[in-house]
């Protein structure tokens, strides 16, 4: 059985081992892949596996991979794959659900915090011999904002909402959620479902946890920030189209946005034209809330468990029923 791996650059930079998934059958890892049809399907033209996290796979090259039996998605979202195609030439498309929960959800609060303090930015300040010079013990040059009692409104209550929604109480806050699916016995006192409506104009802080789908595409744009509150923060750590980048940057401008936190953006890697490139207030990291190590290791474990789970006839984590 012939595996080939896509993009593996990412998941293991050299500090992980394939030795698990190299014993399931003949392992050829790419480290990246162009996002090129034709140099896509000659790598792959002979795959009984494919392992890709972000090179896509249309329907051109799934209709040509003659070989192509399983499709394992090195990442939890499958949007990068036509599933339907697999699904009528009879592949399976499995993903990797829940590996990076806990870290997706400590580092949404980091965000958070760090809209709240701006530490690297007073630490900067520290190094450039501001605080040296101040006539005061001490000094900030940014507002500081406690937590305790704000509300946190999470739109996507799935795994990765629910442990920020845990992490988020421990400091006193209030929850409030927007979701597809109800969970009428995590209800209380500090975690309430209510209408999207209802959360715009009630959030201090609104983190985006819901997938990619033609419905929550743009969701955060012009007409939803004008229903928000005045100095409102946004943070996202899901996927990048869920904002509309050039309406987030003119409401960080005019203060209406009082910050953003955002680890994903439209087009990853971000171009040099991003609207928010230019925007006041406004924390980018290069797409890492899913990548400690802890995470990485247990996203080769599962999609060596998936492959192995495929081979006996009983696939797990399928996508494309």
């Amino acid at each position: 059985m012939k595996i080939v791996v896509l993009d593996g650059y990412t998941l293991n930079p050299g500090d992980l081992s394939w030795k698990d998934i190299d014993s399931l059958g003949t392992l050829q890892v790419y480290d990246r892949t162009p996002f090129n049809e034709a140099t896509i399907l000659d790598r792959v033209k002979h795959a009984d596996v494919i392992l890709t996290n972000k090179t896509p796979l249309s329907k051109q090259t799934i209709k040509n991979a003659k070989n192509l039996k399983y499709i394992g998605v090195l990442a939890t979202g499958y949007n990068v794959v036509d599933t339907e195609t697999a699904k009528k030439n009879n592949i399976v498309v499995c993903n990797v659900p829940s590996y990076s929960t806990v870290s997706v959800a400590q580092f949404t609060i980091a965000l958070i915090l760090e809209l709240c303090h701006h530490i690297g930015q007073h630490s900067q300040a520290v190094l450039d011999g501001a605080w040296s010079k101040s006539p005061d013990f001490s000094f900030w040059n940014s507002p500081l904002i406690e937590l305790q009692g704000k509300t946190l409104g999470i739109i996507g209550f799935g795994d990765i909402g629910q442990a920020t929604a845990k992490l988020a109480q421990a400091f006193g806050m209030r929850i409030i959620t927007f979701s597809r699916t109800k969970y009428p016995e995590l209800e209380s006192n500090t975690c309430q479902f209510v209408t999207l409506d209802y959360l715009f104009k009630n959030s201090d802080i609104i983190s985006l946890h819901c997938p990619l789908l033609k419905e929550t595409e743009g969701i955060i744009n012009k007409r939803s920030i004008e229903k928000m509150k005045q100095g409102v923060m946004i943070v996202n750590t899901a996927r990048g189209p869920l904002i509309i980048e050039k309406d987030l940057k003119e409401a960080l401008n005019s203060g209406k946005v009082y910050g953003a936190a955002l680890d994903v953006v439209s087009k990853e890697p971000i171009e040099l034209s991003n609207p928010l490139l230019s925007a006041k207030n406004c924390i980018l990291t290069p797409h890492i809330a899913w990548a400690p190590k802890e995470a990485r290791m247990r996203l080769m474990e599962t999609t060596f468990k998936n492959i192995k789970a495929f081979k006996k006839g009983k696939p797990m984590n399928v996508v494309n029923n």
